[in-house]
Order: structure tokens, then C-alpha cells, then sequence
């Protein structure tokens, strides 16, 4: 027979095979030589109380042959000279989903990207790193792969209600993932190793058929009679489609400018925008698990923490265990951070976006801008931090307990940002109602996990591609523009998704209406 059971127990048993055959032939009530083998179903962290434990949810086989629990792989079929185009905008994850969704449903995909392959792109962002130079095309938000390539791979999501969470997982398995991430509570694939799967699911779209084209930035939709027909590029080039799946990102900002050029409607979007907080990963962990020492057999801690202040909410975002922060702009002389994670998370830092959420009062000053106001703003941000930094992408910098007393920080700890860190009062980088709501959430946190608030934590600024600054519209049901037929808005910079995974199912989603036609 099989069971499916829950244990409960401490880290070091929870690592060995023995102590888990042991707690599921106690839970059961019968002998481990009855046991032929157990499949874990998830496997998560309890911190809550002083002693640390991991609950597994196992299957359990008993008096039976064991067999390791598996999926099918998906048979990707060699689409017929035929196949009817689509054009997908964007070799993100909501991009690269939707063209493996059409390949499944026998449509041809042609990828565009304006950026360059994972491989050629790492040269890129060496040169940003150390010299401070950015390729507008080729940065840590644009190329193969999109912005979550280049930035910790973190799979977890609330969005279950969106699409299927394990077929996405699935996929990332079938493409070289590894397996502990269809029962993690919080999985997690690493910088290090996303750009082999991307490769590998590029791999498959063009021995299926589909096309996958580098460095080819859309610079105008074709339309005729408020119908698609196409998109021409940069470079010159003409694509001919009656759909195009629109999956540029959070920071496609000329994407922005162009469909309000072309009279496509678009809306201002709230978003949120602050610091990356970068703690030593050792008292992060000392806190979270109550103890000097974390051990061989936890993993890095993480933290999730959130403050309503003054009427808007303040909380951590992208929480990076054994992290690095690295410079995400993508045009010179505006500075972003973000935050990243190889797979063994064996970085000394822990660091998180902390971010305070902004809406249409403070766009006010862009009210000209319609619809693009609120990326204005995202922008005007990202210059002062910019120029506080001092140039190179250096960033402006502060200890947090020095942050909310308003003064300079004499010294700065050390810190993972490479391009380096300058002293600076935030309040003057940071818009008022942002600092301000920061500072008291703060202490606040301090009070909620004891040892957070400390001269030992740095904040680093700008924290500002949280979420797209503009939503692009579309149908309920057809998921298609308003305006325009055939142009699908799809994944994060449509204001449709929130990471990795949320993006990949909304771009199957939008592949599927498409098919569905």
C-alpha cells in the first residue's frame, strides 16, 4: 500500500535516510523492513519556536515495489513549414513559456530579443561590474532569459490561481533544474545554473521549428485597420504576424514610449520603490534560528517582513540568503540595484529589497506625462541616486541605524555591491514619503526580529524595478489589447505578473488564447 504522511524532524535527521525511514515506519506503526522506499512530497523549515525543525510530507511505500515518482516530460513536436506565426516580444520567462505553449499547440514562435544570449550577455555585465560601463541593450533586466537570468532564480509564488505552479516547475526540471525544487517549500535554481536551462529551452524552441532572433529591438507595431500585421526592429528587419505576444518587462521603458507614440493605449501603475538592505548572512541567521551557529544542516535564512506606516505598506522584496547585490540599470546615469543568489547561497551577505509602496499622488509632478508619469518618476529616483553615487555606478550608501537618526555614516561596513559604495544621507536621494515610511518600518522590524535594526546592516540605493510603472490593458477573456487585435500583453512589464514563475504561466496562458482561436 501507499500512504502519505507528515514527520517532523530535527535538521540532521531530516538529511539522513535511516532517520527518515525510521520517523515514516513510526508513523505508520510498522517495521522499517516493511518500507520499501518513500517519495518526499515537500519538505519546509519550522523556526517558529527555539528549536529548529524541517516537515516533510512524505509518500510512503509499504509491502509494495517502490517506484520514484516522476512526471512525463513534454514531447515538443517539429512544427510543419506551415505553422501558423506568432511573434513573442521578449525572451523572458513569460516569453520563452508562451513560445514552448505554442510550440505544444503546433504554432510557430519567433522570439525577439532585443538583448544578447545568456552567454555573449555575462560579458556585459562583467563590464558594468567592474568598469561601470552599461550596454542599453545588455544588462541584468535585458537579454536571453529577462531579468530573472541574472537574478537569483527564485521560484515561489502566490499566484496559484493563475496557472499550474508544478507544470512550470516541471518544465524547469525537464530543461536541467534540479528535482529538490518540485518539493521545496521555497525553491530556488540559482544564478549560476538558470542560464544553462535558458539555453536549453532555446535549444528546443529552434529543433521544434521556432525561431529565436538576438539584438532585435521592436521599434514599431504594424497596423492596419486596428489589426496587427507585424513589427519592424532596429536593425531594420520586418516581422510578419497577425498575433504578437507583447513580453518585455518591467523595464522596457522605450516599449512604454513607443505604444504611446503609436496612440496604444496604456495606464500609470502603482509600484513600489526603496533600498536593498544587505545584513551579514550570520546574523540573519542567528536570528531566524536562535542560535550562534546555523550548522551544516539548515540552509541560509531568509526573512519576509512587512509595516503598514502612515496609510502604505512597507516590506521586504526579493530576499536574497548568501546573496550579492548587483547594479540592474539599464541606461547610464540612472542607478538600480538588485539582489542575487548562486545556488549553494554561500555568499556572507543576506540582502533584500525593503520597499514602500507609491501611488498617483506622487506622480503628480509628472502629471503631463499621462501614462507615463509614474515611470518619470521611477526615473527621477534612479538619476539622484545616480548622481549621489558619484558616477560609475557607484551607489549611495548608509548604516541603517545611521539612516533613521539622519545623519552621514562616518564608515560603511562592508558591503557585496561591486562597483562600490559612497556615504550619503538617503533622505536626500530617497522622495520624502518613502524615506520617511522607511525609517520608522525600521525599527519597527527591530522590534519584530531582534538584531535586524543594527549598525551593521547597510542600505543601498535605489531599489526601484519592484513592478512595472505602466500597465498595458487587455481583455478578460481574450487577454488580447483593447485597440490593437492580435497585440497580447503578457507577463511583468504588462503589470500581469510578479517573478519567474507568475510571468512563465501568464505567457502560457496568453499562448493558449492564442491557440484557442
Amino acid at each position: 500500500m501507499q500512504q502519505q504522511i507528515s514527520v517532523k524532524l530535527l535538521p540532521y535527521a531530516a538529511a539522513s535516510h535511516p532517520d527518515i525511514l525510521q520517523a515514516a515506519a513510526s508513523a505508520l506503526g510498522v517495521a522499517t523492513t516493511r518500507i520499501t522506499g518513500y517519495n518526499i512530497l515537500k519538505r519546509s523549515i519550522d523556526a517558529r519556536s527555539r528549536q529548529v525543525w524541517y516537515l516533510l510530507t512524505l509518500q510512503v511505500f509499504v509491502d509494495e515495489p517502490y517506484y520514484h515518482q516522476s512526471f512525463t516530460p513534454i514531447a515538443y513536436p517539429s512544427l510543419p513549414a506551415t505553422a501558423t506565426p506568432v511573434i513573442v516580444i521578449g525572451a523572458g520567462p513569460a516569453g520563452l513559456f508562451a513560445a514552448l505553449r505554442l510550440i505544444e499547440a503546433g504554432l510557430k514562435p519567433i522570439v525577439l530579443e532585443r538583448g544578447r544570449d545568456v552567454r555573449t550577455r555575462r560579458r556585459d555585465l562583467a563590464l558594468l561590474n567592474r568598469s561601470g560601463v552599461v550596454n542599453p541593450e545588455s544588462n541584468y533586466c535585458f537579454g536571453e532569459g529577462g531579468a530573472g537570468t541574472y537574478s537569483d532564480g527564485k521560484l515561489y509564488t502566490r499566484s496559484g490561481k493563475r496557472g499550474d505552479i508544478n507544470k512550470i516547475l516541471q518544465i524547469f526540471v525537464q530543461f536541467g533544474a534540479d528535482e529538490k525544487i518540485l518539493y521545496e517549500a521555497h525553491p530556488h535554481i540559482g544564478t549560476n545554473k538558470l542560464p544553462h536551462i535558458i539555453t536549453a529551452m532555446r535549444e528546443q524552441i529552434i529543433a521544434s521549428g521556432g525561431a529565436v532572433h538576438f539584438e532585435q529591438k521592436v521599434t514599431e507595431f504594424i497596423i492596419n485597420n486596428e489589426q496587427l500585421q507585424g513589427v519592424k526592429t532596429a536593425t531594420g528587419a520586418t516581422f510578419n504576424a497577425k498575433h504578437a505576444i507583447l513580453a518585455t518587462g518591467h523595464s522596457a521603458r522605450d516599449i512604454f514610449e513607443l505604444l504611446h507614440r503609436q496612440e496604444i493605449l496604456i495606464q500609470a501603475k502603482p509600484f513600489a520603490l526603496g533600498v536593498r538592505v544587505e545584513h551579514p548572512q550570520a546574523l540573519i541567521d542567528s536570528v531566524q534560528y536562535h542560535s550562534a551557529v546555523r550548522g551544516e544542516y539548515l540552509p541560509p535564512a531568509s526573512y519576509s517582513l512587512v509595516e503598514q506606516v502612515e496609510g502604505r505598506g512597507v516590506f521586504s522584496f526579493c530576499m536574497c540568503p548568501g546573496g550579492i547585490i548587483a547594479p540592474a540599470a539599464t541606461s547610464p546615469e540612472e542607478l538600480v540595484v538588485n539582489g542575487w543568489s548562486p545556488s549553494k547561497r554561500n555568499n556572507p551577505f543576506a540582502n533584500s529589497g525593503m520597499v514602500v509602496t507609491v501611488d498617483e499622488t506622487d506622480f503628480v509632478p509628472f502629471a503631463d506625462k499621462g501614462p507615463l508619469a509614474a515611470m518619470y518618476y521611477q526615473q527621477m529616483v534612479e538619476r539622484r541616486a545616480f548622481s549621489a553615487g558619484g558616477g560609475r555606478f557607484v551607489a549611495p550608501a548608509q548604516r541603517m541605524t545611521d539612516f533613521v537618526q539622519r545623519k552621514v555614516s562616518a564608515t560603511l561596513p562592508e558591503c557585496s555591491y561591486v562597483p562600490g559604495v559612497h556615504a550619503t544621507d538617503l533622505f536626500q536621494v530617497l522622495p520624502a514619503a518613502v524615506a520617511q515610511r522607511l525609517a520608522t518600518a525600521f525599527v519597527a522590524f527591530g522590534k519584530k526580529m531582534r538584531g535586524y535594526y543594527t549598525a551593521d546592516a547597510i542600505l543601498v540605493a535605489t531599489e526601484s524595478r519592484t513592478s512595472s510603472p505602466v500597465r498595458i490593458p487587455r481583455d478578460g477573456d481574450t487577454l488580447m489589447h483593447p485597440q490593437i487585435k492580435g497585440l497580447y500583453p503578457c507577463g511583468e512589464g504588462a503589470g500581469y505578473a510578479g517573478g519567474i514563475v507568475s510571468a512563465a504561466m501568464d505567457g502560457e496562458r496568453v499562448a493558449v488564447a492564442i491557440a484557442a482561436l
